[in-house]
């Protein structure tokens, strides 16, 4: 019988968790050559069970938030990696793009402000903020 050692354990993030924070400082990138504003990409994993990482935008107008999903969509898709669903309209003010673990919030101002969606994850790391 051959006897099995428990291997260490090392502390650092997996590749997979090192790709999803690529992905979203790429979309935050993204991000910057659209008329985006008040841009946060936010470390949710210690909180949250269902994704790792939000980015976080507003555009001023219902022009500017479809203007600004669709420039994500787009560009990520070049890569060959499309979103699992997106949700919400232009016209309600607020878009989300799923990238599994990494999810898009495309916000009017107005909705942004109202719903305060940091607020409620205030408790998760900011890893960038593109004013």
């Amino acid at each position: 019988m051959h006897d099995t050692q428990p291997q260490p354990v090392i502390d650092q993030p997996s590749s997979d968790a090192a790709e999803d924070r690529s992905l979203a400082l790429a979309i935050a990138d993204i991000l910057s050559d659209t008329p985006a504003a008040n841009t946060l990409v936010l470390d949710i994993s210690a909180v949250s069970s269902f994704a790792d990482f939000f980015v976080i935008c507003s555009g001023e107008n219902e022009r500017q938030v479809r203007g600004i999903a669709g420039a994500v969509r787009d560009r990520i898709s070049e890569t060959g990696l499309l979103p699992r669903r997106t949700e919400g309209e232009a016209e309600s003010g607020w878009i989300l793009i799923d990238y599994s673990h990494v999810i898009v919030h495309v916000f009017e101002a107005s909705q942004r402000a109202f719903y305060q969606l940091e607020s409620l994850w205030d408790q998760a790391p900011t890893i960038l903020s593109i004013q």
